[in-house]
């Protein structure tokens, strides 16, 4: 029966390595067990208020980490577990019959993925010989991957916080009321550059789903919060009798509603239009609602 904690150990190791994969290399930027775990943590950290929810990204990030190594670290855990300790060489002041056999499997699976090099118990086992060593370079692989992972997601949070504080400072100057009255080249050349930021920030999204569980704590810093004022810049423009103007908003609107429907179909759940869309989203980051009249119409999602 010993071969049942074999190829449980191994399917572990296959879940943990497709995980990272998913996660970290593929396109969609997403692990089904990655994203069930960022998701639980944001929705623990609803019960603490505001102040959870603008720690729930660094803790998601942690507790996804924290699932990848203990997939690999009960994985071989389990591949060990039958060859303990008799196929194992301790030295004479250690007595691993005193011990419980999965504890001192933990141990040497502890000790090798975190690339220790001890050197008190190693196997004997042919094979084991052969194939222990590739733990260590899962274990190396596994923290590149997290380090890589941390390097690749801040860059987009930042941009994404940056087009958040571009909205809002076209918020505090009332350029929609403006809008209109400007040359029509100066009215695109300030929309064209959101539109191109917020296509950013959808990739940046859609490549690193768990950037939606960080929120901010300064509205003006958060995208959540200053969409539906992109929208309401989007709208009014759509309304000008400048062909230009009129095309920069209608781009403006076509990438609010594409950002939307990335979130309706993988975060939110709810809401139908655009506009509903974004109150959650903003309701989500305990942010305030869109003052009536900021995005008057409604938008297919």
């Amino acid at each position: 029966m010993s071969w049942i904690w074999t190829v449980a150990g191994v399917v572990l190791i296959a879940i943990g390595l497709n995980e990272v994969f998913h996660t970290v290399l593929h396109p969609t930027g997403r692990g089904r067990l990655t994203h069930v775990v960022a998701n639980t943590t944001w929705r623990l950290s609803s019960g603490l208020g505001r102040r959870g929810r603008s720690v729930a990204g660094p803790l998601a990030m942690v507790a996804v980490v924290t699932l990848w190594a203990a997939l690999q670290l009960v994985g071989w855990t389990l591949v060990y577990l039958p060859h303990v300790p008799s196929e194992f060489a301790y030295p004479p002041e250690i007595r691993p019959e005193t011990h419980p056999q999965i504890v001192e499997a933990f141990y040497y699976s502890a000790v090798s993925m975190a690339t220790l090099g001890l050197g008190d118990v190693y196997p004997i086992n042919p094979w084991l010989r052969l194939f222990a060593p590739f733990q260590a370079l899962m274990g190396f692989a596994l923290l590149t991957a997290a380090v890589s992972w941390f390097i690749e997601l801040y860059p987009g949070l930042g941009r994404r916080r940056a087009l958040a504080l571009r909205i809002a400072l076209m918020e505090r100057a009332d350029m929609a009321r403006y809008l209109s009255e400007m040359e029509p080249v100066l009215a695109s050349a300030l929309l064209d550059p959101l539109t191109a930021d917020l296509a950013q920030s959808r990739v940046d999204l859609w490549q690193n789903a768990e950037s939606y569980y960080f929120t901010e704590d300064d509205p003006d810093t958060s995208l959540a919060a200053k969409l539906p004022y992109g929208l309401h810049l989007a709208r009014v423009a759509r309304r000008s009798p400048d062909d230009t103007v009129r095309s920069s908003g209608h781009m403006l609107e076509a990438g609010i509603d594409d950002f939307a429907r990335v979130l309706r179909n993988r975060f939110i759940r709810t809401g139908e239009g655009t506009d509903e869309i974004l109150r959650e989203y903003a309701r989500q980051h305990r942010q305030p609602p869109a003052s009536p009249g900021e995005a008057p119409e409604s938008s297919a999602g």
